[in-house]
């Protein structure tokens, strides 16, 4: 059953100078193994995070480098989490997520799918307002 979809959308090269101007982030968005990506692959792990975060209908309990984009044999995205966001996730019942990101254009996007078992209860909070916009 699905409990939660997120979708986030990333303009590259704004991105690209956010990274620049604000070297911080780097260590503070991505793990240790996403770090060496090129921009355009590092937007589109932003957006999949994102997207993860707008799925779970918010942020509580969710911390950006607990959140690994990692890549099966077939080179099918999906997520390695770990931490306090991994607990958050399991306490919510979700069983399941689904990811596809995309990069063209100067765009990266990233669509997120929440599954959890027929008949679960899963408690995903209420979008905010600011989920909305």
């Amino acid at each position: 059953m699905i409990v939660g979809i997120g979708v986030d959308l990333v303009d590259v090269p704004r991105f690209e100078e956010h990274l620049e101007r604000t070297p911080r982030l780097l260590p503070r968005l991505f793990s240790v193994s996403e770090r060496s990506l090129k921009p355009r692959s590092l937007a589109a792990r932003y957006a999949a995070k994102e997207a993860l975060i707008k799925a779970l209908g918010g942020s509580d309990g969710v911390h950006w480098i607990d959140i690994e984009i990692t890549s099966e044999a077939s080179g099918r995205p999906g997520f390695s989490l770990s931490g306090e966001t991994a607990a958050t996730v399991a306490a919510r019942g979700i069983t399941a997520l689904h990811l596809s990101m995309s990069h063209d254009a100067g765009l990266a996007t990233a669509y997120v799918i929440a599954e959890a078992r027929a008949g679960a209860e899963p408690s995903v909070p209420a979008p905010t307002r600011e989920d909305d916009a």
